[in-house]
């Protein structure tokens, strides 16, 4: 099924939340105390300083290596290829050189009949569809 055709509630691009909107002024007082105290015991715990570590470690460059063979298999060049001497041409196509055959009828949609007589060939057209 391509995308065109999916309703609205399959969203690619993740749920966006909109703005939070709350019932009264003491509510919404009240959400940023919670927050501001939830803020606060992150930063005793130490969470705020683990956060700055990961993207500081984040923002390092990437560690530049060089990938060598292993000791041993870089001195196997003596060894040579071994030679079959065939080779991969493409075979001739195979056709039917005889005289028996006269022909190929479709019986029912893509059942393939090959004809041998001309009553062969009369009784698959009089056959019922």
């Amino acid at each position: 099924m391509t995308m065109h055709l999916e309703g609205p509630w399959l969203s690619m691009s993740g749920k966006k939340r909109g703005k939070v909107k709350f019932r009264n002024a003491e509510e919404a007082r009240r959400a940023r105390e919670l927050d501001e105290s939830w803020r606060e015991l992150l930063k005793r715990q130490g969470v705020e300083a683990e956060q700055k570590r990961q993207t500081r470690a984040l923002k390092a460059p990437p560690l530049d290596y060089k990938l060598s063979t292993p000791v041993g298999r870089t001195n196997t060049h003596h060894i040579p290829s071994r030679d079959t001497g065939g080779n991969a041409t493409l075979a001739a196509p195979k056709v039917y050189t005889g005289d028996k055959v006269l022909g190929v009828t479709v019986l029912h949609k893509s059942c393939l009949q090959p004809v041998f007589s001309k009553q062969d060939a009369i009784d698959a057209a009089k056959m019922r569809r």
